[in-house]
């Protein structure tokens, strides 16, 4: 095929197919794009191919149509729904507001104080029994001591902190 031929083609029904698919697509640019891109596709094919062509016109007008159903199917994955803002108003946010999270960094801190004032054993037990998650048994194992040596440094550690939390909570 000559580009002679492609060229006096293209002239001939180029507008009818772009008037055709933008009345399927409702869309200029997209229309003539795919204009461009059924001309493209009818260049790329072998001279032996183009030989098969019965009817070029309606060989342009098939791939015209494919290309727009291939357009639309594309736009349709590419579509996100927009919601409204009022849809997400009922959610709950579950994060703490600035003012609990400065309280819970404030309850750390007098924790973290509080337990740097305990003996080292009575802050191990504390430790591995509430932060790492280890009973008593495994913690009087551990460490080598009684079951009811854990539950007194415990019960220690214990009072200690709550005493100091009311102290400065009370103020």
């Amino acid at each position: 095929m000559t580009n002679e031929t492609l060229k006096g083609l293209f002239l001939a029904h180029q507008g009818e197919l772009q008037a055709y698919l933008m009345k399927q697509l409702r869309n200029a640019e997209a229309a003539a794009d795919l204009t461009q891109e059924t001309f493209l596709r009818y260049a790329e094919r072998t001279p032996t191919a183009v030989a098969s062509i019965a009817n070029e016109r309606s060989y342009l007008y098939r791939t015209a149509h494919n290309l727009a159903v291939d357009y639309v199917r594309q736009q349709s994955r590419r579509r996100t729904d927009l919601t409204a803002g009022e849809a997400f108003s009922d959610i709950a946010d579950d994060r703490p507001n600035l003012e609990e999270e400065t309280a819970a960094r404030q309850r750390l801190a007098q924790i973290s104080a509080t337990l740097a004032e305990l003996p080292e054993l009575t802050r191990k037990i504390f430790i591995l029994n509430r932060v790492d998650g280890l009973t008593y048994a495994q913690v009087a194992e551990r460490l080598s001591i009684s079951d009811s040596s854990v539950q007194k440094h415990l019960a220690k550690a214990l009072a200690l902190i709550t005493r100091r939390l009311r102290e400065t909570n009370s103020r």
